[in-house]
C-alpha cells in the first residue's frame, strides 16, 4: 500500500509536469510586438490645472461702524419695484439678500444702525444754524460800524469848515492887532476859536480812524462767522455722508457670491473696511487661473487657444484664450509656478466660480502626418536581436554611450542631434534600424518628418512571445521552475 501510494504520487507529479511543459513549450521562438505607422493629425499641448474665477470681483465693505439691522430685499421678490431689470420669481417672496442673489446698481444690500450718525447730523445742523446767526449779527455790526464811519466823516467835514472860518478870523485879528479898532477881548476870542477848531478837527480825525477800525473789526467778524459757517456745512456734509454709509448699496450690477455677516452682528470700521459681501460683476464672462510650470511657460503666448474640462461637466470641453501671463510667480516644492489667466465665455452659466479646471494649452498642430508611438522611439534591442549587417555599428554606438564612471566621453563626430531618432523593423527574425527625423510630439505619438519609413510599415515597440496554437495563457498562473527563458537567435 505504501509503495502504491508513492507510485500514484509520482504519476500525479509527472502528469502535472507534462501538462505544464505542453502548455509552455517554446515552439514559436522569440517575437516582437509591432505597430503600424499611420497618418493622422497631431496636437501638441501643455497640461495644467487651474481654478475658475469671476472676471471681476468686488469686495463690498462698510465705511462706518455699527450693528447690522437688516438686509435688503431680494430683487427677485415680486414685491420689489426698485429693480425692474431682474426677473421676478414667486418663490423669493419675502426673501432677503443672500448667496446667489442677483443685484442691480444701487440695490440696497444691508442697513447699519444709524442712530449715532443721525445725532451727528442734527448736531452739525445746529452748528450750521448757529454760524448763520453769527453771520447775521456780524453783518449788523458791519452796518453799524459803517454808519458810524460815515457820521464821523461828516462831522469831520463840519469841523474842517469851522477850522477854516476860525483860521480866517484869526488871520484878520492878527492883521488888526490890539488897537482901537479891535478890542483885546475879540483878539483873544479869535485866537481861542482858532485853536479850539484845530483841536476839534484832530478829535474828528481820531473819530474817523476809530470808526474805520470798528468797521474793519466788524468785517473780520463777518469773515470769522463765514468760516465757522463753512466748517459747520462741512461737518454737516460729513455727517450726512456717514449717515448715507449706513445703507450699504451695490456699486455695480452682479451676483452675490458670498455674504459674510449676519443680522445683529456689529461691524467695526478701522484702517481696513470690513468685508460684508463678495460680488461678481458678470458671471457670463469668467476666467481660469492656471498654474503653469516654469519649464512650460516659454511656450505660452497671448491669445493662445486653450481647451479645458471640469469635473462638474466631464463630457463637455470648454474653449478659451490666454489673456495674461502674470509675472508674480510663486515657488512650490522648489518649482517656480506662474499664473496664466485664460478668458472664456460662460453665456450658458455652466461654469461656477472656484471649480477646478484641467487645461490643455495648444502649442502646435500637424495635419495628415506620419505618426509612430513614442514607445517605438524609446525601444532598444539587445545586440543579439540586431541584424548581423548592422550589429557591429550598433554595438559601437552602445559602447560610446556607456562611459565608465569618472571618465569623460570622447567626442563623436556622427552623434545624432536631438531631433533624430531610430525606429526598428523586423527582418527575418532580427531587427534593423531606420534613422528618422522626428518633429512634434503630444506625449503619446511623435511626428516623423523625414526617413525611409512609409505609411503602413510595422515598427517594433517591444518584445513578445508567440502563443502556442494561438491559445492564451493566464499571466497570474504560477511559473514552475522559474518559467522558460527565451532563446536568443545568434
Amino acid at each position: 500500500m505504501k509503495r502504491l501510494l508513492i507510485v500514484l504520487i509520482l504519476i500525479v507529479i509527472a502528469a502535472g509536469f507534462g501538462g505544464w511543459y505542453w502548455r509552455n513549450r517554446d515552439t514559436g521562438g522569440p517575437g516582437f510586438r509591432t505597430v503600424t505607422v499611420e497618418r493622422g493629425d497631431l496636437l501638441a499641448t501643455i497640461n495644467a490645472t487651474g481654478t475658475i474665477e469671476p472676471e471681476e470681483v468686488i469686495d463690498i465693505g462698510a465705511q462706518v461702524a455699527g450693528q447690522i439691522l437688516s438686509f435688503g430685499q431680494d430683487p427677485r421678490d415680486p414685491a420689489d419695484t426698485n429693480n425692474p431689470g431682474i426677473v421676478k420669481d414667486p418663490k423669493f417672496a419675502g426673501k432677503l439678500i443672500d448667496y446667489g442673489s442677483p443685484v442691480e446698481e444701487n440695490t440696497v444690500l444691508a442697513k447699519i444702525d444709524e442712530s449715532l450718525y443721525k445725532a451727528q447730523v442734527d448736531r452739525a445742523q445746529a452748528q450750521k444754524e448757529q454760524a448763520q446767526a453769527q453771520i447775521e449779527s456780524a453783518n449788523a455790526q458791519v452796518a453799524v460800524a459803517d454808519a458810524n464811519l460815515q457820521r464821523a466823516k461828516a462831522d469831520l467835514g463840519q469841523l474842517d469848515a469851522k477850522l477854516n472860518q476860525a483860521k480866517r478870523d484869526w488871520v484878520r485879528a492878527q492883521q488888526l492887532g490890539p488897537s482901537k479898532a479891535l478890542a483885546d477881548v475879540d483878539y483873544d476870542a479869535a485866537e481861542a476859536a482858532y485853536k479850539t477848531a484845530v483841536a476839534t478837527l484832530a478829535v474828528g480825525d481820531a473819530t474817523v480812524v476809530q470808526a474805520q477800525a470798528s468797521l474793519k473789526d466788524a468785517n473780520a467778524n463777518v469773515s470769522k462767522a463765514k468760516a465757522a459757517l463753512n466748517d459747520a456745512e462741512a461737518a454737516l456734509n460729513n455727517a450726512r455722508i456717514n449717515l448715507g454709509y449706513c445703507t450699504i448699496k451695490s456699486p455695480v450690477k452682479g451676483v452675490i457670491i458670498s455674504r459674510r455677516v449676519n443680522i445683529g452682528q456689529t461691524v467695526v470700521s478701522s484702517l481696513n473696511a470690513p468685508s460684508l459681501f463678495l460680488l461678481a460683476k458678470d458671471l457670463k464672462k469668467i476666467q481660469v487661473w492656471a498654474s503653469v510650470n516654469e519649464a512650460d511657460i516659454g511656450n505660452i503666448k497671448d491669445e493662445q487657444p486653450v481647451t479645458f474640462t471640469v469635473d462638474a461637466h466631464p463630457d463637455q470641453v470648454f474653449h478659451g484664450k490666454v489673456s495674461q501671463i502674470r509675472l508674480n510667480a510663486s515657488m512650490t516644492q522648489n518649482v517656480v509656478i506662474y499664473t496664466v489667466v485664460v478668458n472664456t465665455d460662460n453665456s450658458q452659466e455652466k461654469l461656477l466660480p472656484y471649480l477646478t479646471a484641467n487645461l490643455q494649452f495648444e502649442i502646435s498642430k500637424r495635419h495628415n502626418v506620419l505618426l509612430v508611438p513614442n514607445a517605438a522611439l524609446r525601444w532598444k534591442p539587445s545586440p543579439q536581436q540586431v541584424a548581423p549587417e548592422a550589429r557591429d555599428e550598433y554595438v559601437r554606438s552602445q559602447s560610446r554611450s556607456k562611459t565608465p564612471p569618472g571618465e569623460k566621453a570622447a567626442p563623436v563626430a556622427d552623434k545624432e542631434p536631438h531631433n533624430r531618432g531610430i525606429l526598428w523593423v523586423e527582418d527575418n527574425g532580427f531587427v534593423k534600424p531606420i534613422k528618422v527625423r522626428i518633429g512634434l510630439s503630444d506625449g503619446l505619438q511623435t511626428e516623423i518628418v523625414k526617413g525611409e519609413i512609409a505609411e503602413g510599415a510595422k515598427v517594433v515597440v517591444g518584445e513578445g512571445r508567440a502563443a502556442n496554437g494561438g491559445g492564451t495563457s493566464n499571466p497570474f498562473a504560477p511559473k514552475m521552475f522559474g518559467g522558460t527563458k527565451p532563446q536568443q537567435q545568434q
